[in-house]
């Protein structure tokens, strides 16, 4: 089993920065890829970022391209998710999940593929 917490989320103004933390445990860490989604209100499960086990190819919605970038720290058992220039549409419960590290790159965003999730955080970006 693995589990998943997320943290860091949060209040903050449009064009602000937020860093989210997702610590993980229960298995070896380097031997998943990671990813954030995240859900607004009223909307679908929406994918956000993900990074390949070693963290060398990392892979990001078009919505937050360029705004949001994301790291892993594998002594640490911990994936990141640096949002920057926040915006209103950002807001939602954003959620770290774990999968095998098998297909990432021709299925980053497919929510079903990963096998784990944490609880989700609020990031909350008022105008």
């Amino acid at each position: 089993q693995v589990q998943l917490v997320e943290s860091g989320g949060g209040l903050v103004q449009a064009g602000g920065s937020l860093k989210l933390s997702c610590a993980a445990s229960g298995r070896p860490f380097s031997s998943y890829a990671m990813g954030w989604f995240r859900r607004a209100p009223g909307k679908d499960r929406e994918f956000v970022a993900a990074i390949s086990w070693s963290g060398g190819n990392m892979y990001f919605a078009d919505s937050v391209k360029g705004r949001f970038t994301i790291s892993r720290d594998k002594y640490k058992n911990t994936v990141y998710l640096q949002m920057n220039t926040l915006k209103p549409e950002d807001t939602a419960v954003y959620y770290c999940a774990a999968r095998g590290d098998y297909g990432l790159a021709d299925t980053p965003h497919v929510a079903i593929r990963y096998s784990y999730w944490g609880q989700g955080t609020q990031v909350t970006v008022s105008s």
